[in-house]
């Protein structure tokens, strides 16, 4: 393969080797915590927040499903934000460094052309080998620590690593810590939610996770209870326990359940729906937003939310009015840094700061868009 380079413009490299682009990144705000703006907006830190947070490549690095390590797990998501293009008939990269948009037209990602390749920096992908040792690295279960069963998990390379990302918990400790109301809803196609309920109960009730021991003070709940999410052509159903809301009754139903979810929670998604609707939006993980809600505010953070609505894993269904039942399909890139983060997997490893980061990007916009409705 070639490894010859387009003349197109090269996104700038951030001191950590690679290059984030995002939306309206603001930092408007003089209260500060942990390094982090707040805002000064009114009512910005008066609302509910609910996140919705994908498992695989958001907060672990691993796939029960694919059977991917660590390892192999960071290694496919790093072809999934390297950009390039085939010209005549040799592959050309596009890009110096990881970036989650293309960095000029024409760029696909390595993923998106060729598929999984195992071993992908071992061969197509060398030039980007750095960057996955450097995360890999900072991915490391401390050596000074003794093994958790649970919380750190043996790659294929025969080190220990974090299962869950710290900046995960990080998180949890930055919302309490700066009063705001939140609650968590993990959303998944995969088969790892039910350990996740269990292993973040034990460390939120217990204080067994030895980075984070004070936890048990934030008294967060979390319901071991793997809800369900099935979507067809007639709409959602949403299992939970004894529980069954359908979209059939009224979308306002789902979204008020949402909303007045508690503590830590998850569902698992319809996978199939999301194939047989070709991986688009339509097939995706479905999120019911109101954007004339001042209460509540709805987050969902996926490193497959892509502002391709042909290739994208999150189905917004914004409502047309308040308090009314009929929603729209509205379009990532409307909702980009508003109520959808792309993850980057590899700020959420070297960043203990990005998670509240990116979630006060998203508040401080929201909460313009609400004043600019209200003029």
């Amino acid at each position: 393969m070639s490894g010859s380079e387009n003349s197109c413009e090269m996104p700038q490299s951030s001191k950590n080797g690679y290059h984030t682009n995002s939306g309206c990144e603001t930092d408007t705000g003089t209260e500060r915590a942990g390094g982090v703006a707040l805002s000064n907006l009114p009512s910005v830190k008066k609302k509910k927040i609910v996140i919705h947070f994908d498992l695989n490549n958001t907060i672990l690095v691993s796939d029960a499903v694919t059977k991917q390590g660590t390892v192999a797990a960071l290694e496919y998501y790093l072809s999934t934000v390297t950009w390039g293009r085939m010209a005549k008939g040799r592959w050309e990269w596009m890009c110096e460094t990881p970036t989650l948009l293309p960095p000029c037209e024409g760029a696909v990602t390595y993923y998106s052309h060729f598929g999984r390749v195992p071993g992908f920096t071992s061969g197509p992908g060398k030039r980007f080998r750095k960057v996955l040792e450097e995360h890999l690295e900072l991915l490391q279960w401390p050596s000074h620590l003794q093994p958790d069963k649970e919380l750190s998990i043996k790659g294929e390379d025969g080190k220990l690593y974090h299962w869950i990302l710290p900046s995960f918990f990080q998180l949890l400790q930055d919302l309490a810590s700066q009063g705001l109301e939140f609650s968590i809803v993990f959303r998944t196609f995969g088969t790892d939610l039910p350990r996740v309920l269990l292993v973040v109960q034990r460390a939120l009730e217990q204080g067994t996770h030895p980075l984070f021991p004070d936890l048990p003070a934030l008294k967060l709940s979390v319901n071991v209870t793997a809800g369900r999410i099935r979507c067809s052509n007639k709409g959602a159903v949403l299992t939970y326990g004894e529980e069954r809301l359908s979209a059939r009754d009224g979308e306002r139903s789902l979204y008020q359940f949402m909303s007045s979810s508690q503590g830590l929670s998850g569902f698992q998604d319809h996978f199939d729906w999301w194939a047989q609707n070709t991986y688009s939006i339509l097939g995706g993980k479905p999120l019911w937003i109101d954007p004339f809600d001042s209460a509540v505010q709805h987050i969902f953070i996926d490193d497959n939310i892509r502002q391709n609505d042909e290739d994208t894993i999150v189905h917004p269904k914004v409502f047309l009015d308040p308090e009314g039942s009929q929603t729209r399909t509205a379009s990532t890139s409307e909702l980009y840094d508003l109520c959808l983060v792309q993850n980057d997997l590899f700020r959420a490893i070297s960043d203990p700061s990005y998670f509240i980061q990116r979630i006060h990007i998203c508040m401080e916009n929201y909460e313009r868009n609400l004043q600019q409705g209200l003029n």
